[in-house]
């Protein structure tokens, strides 16, 4: 296990938050927006102890916890190693501050990662920061810890939340979704999978893996912790009434909630293509555990949300890197390509479908967060309803 070392010196590399042995003075124990008096609904008596109260409430939620949990360290560590405060010392215009800071974490050396990798938190080349945040991700930080501080607030340790004062537009403004793929985008993304080289039977089975993990992303919306969670058994068939078969996927998502994904036959030759790849019979058994995605060696270990985010991240490079050869004009919309993630195209599979007619109800549905209600006939008819609507018209079209 790391120990803990003092404060990181001005010149220094920011460290993990576990790492760092907190003085007294910037601990929180006697910050200045600490709630005096009030009735406390914690027992946390310094600001890094509250936070990890706050995070454990998403302990059922493994993508919400890491979210959370990068940018309540990431203030951590500016407020102490680089600000000089404790957190529950921090006003409005700290927090000013702070969001100038996440556009441009300087001193680099210090906060901004060097490696091509994403090294683990133990390693010397950890850093909080990949690289500046974008104006949308500037945001949503800034309103993640708007949730924190109202949430310490509320349990009793903070007087006050400073970001509460954050400018609010007069018109509330429809939320929009701008992180999917066009269309174009989506096909220099599907050539890019077509074409990557198979020469070994390490290319092949990773070619294989990259084709039917942005299936299952797009055909299915799935999520990449679900993806990471979901065995091969969790692929079934039923029958209706009119003695149809249609496959489907049970997927436990957010909150622990079941939801049927319809599995088109699209979807469904490619699982076969895909097993039959690794030398499975095509179709998965009633209670088969092995992973939804499989490891290059070895047919039982699931990869990690991260394993799978990397391979997303590795695809994107290569598509972006694609697009750019087209010419300058197209330099601008590689590097969006390239900043794209795993859950780009579970929006862009909305997106599409949403296009393509599919009924809000089934799109929701097939995204969301409905119950599984494998009893009622009326469900079952609404289920088949929108199997056939995204079969019909939601299709991949691999070459």
């Amino acid at each position: 296990m790391t120990r803990p070392v003092a404060l990181i010196p001005s010149d220094g590399p920011a460290r993990p938050v576990e790492q760092l042995r907190i003085p007294a003075d910037l601990s929180g124990a006697a910050g200045v927006n600490r709630a005096r008096g009030a009735v406390r609904h914690i027992s946390a008596d310094d600001d890094l102890t509250a936070v990890t109260a706050w995070l454990g409430r998403y302990t059922d939620a493994p993508g919400t916890m890491t979210a959370y949990r990068k940018e309540a360290e990431r203030l951590l560590l500016w407020t102490v190693i680089q600000h000089g405060k404790p957190l529950s010392s921090l006003t409005h215009e700290d927090l000013l501050i702070y969001q100038r800071f996440l556009a441009d974490p300087q001193p680099a050396g210090r906060w901004i990662m060097t490696a091509r990798k994403k090294p683990g938190r133990t390693s010397p080349d950890w850093r909080p920061f990949a690289g500046p945040l974008s104006p949308t991700s500037v945001r949503h930080a800034m309103t993640i810890l708007n949730a924190l501080f109202a949430w310490l607030v509320e349990a009793g340790y903070l007087a006050g939340n400073p970001l509460s004062l954050a400018r609010r537009r007069g018109v509330a403004r429809k939320p929009a979704v701008t992180r999917y793929l066009t269309h174009e985008w989506w096909e220099v993304v599907k050539t890019t999978i077509e074409t990557l080289p198979v020469g070994t039977e390490r290319e092949r089975l990773h070619a294989a893996r990259c084709r039917w993990l942005f299936t299952v992303l797009y055909l299915a919306g799935m999520r990449a912790t679900e993806i990471a969670s979901t065995p091969m058994g969790a692929v079934f068939c039923r029958r209706d009434a009119a003695g149809v078969e249609r496959w489907w996927i049970e997927v436990l998502g957010k909150g622990n909630k079941t939801r049927l994904v319809p599995a088109t036959d699209e979807l469904i030759a490619e699982l076969a293509r895909y097993r039959r790849a690794h030398g499975l019979p095509p179709s998965p058994y009633q209670g088969e555990r092995r992973p939804l995605l499989l490891p290059l060696i070895g047919h039982e270990k699931p990869l990690s949300r991260g394993s799978i985010h990397l391979i997303v991240k590795e695809v994107f490079a290569l598509a972006a890197a694609r697009l750019r050869a087209r010419g300058p004009e197209w330099h601008a919309q590689a590097d969006q390509l390239a900043g794209a993630s795993a859950h780009w195209v579970r929006h862009t599979a909305g997106s599409h479908m949403t296009d393509q007619q599919v009924d809000l109800r089934f799109v929701r549905d097939n995204l969301g967060h409905a119950s599984l209600a494998t009893t009622s006939v009326y469900l079952h008819a609404e289920d088949d309803a929108r199997h056939e609507a995204t079969q019909t018209r939601h299709r991949l079209g691999w070459n």
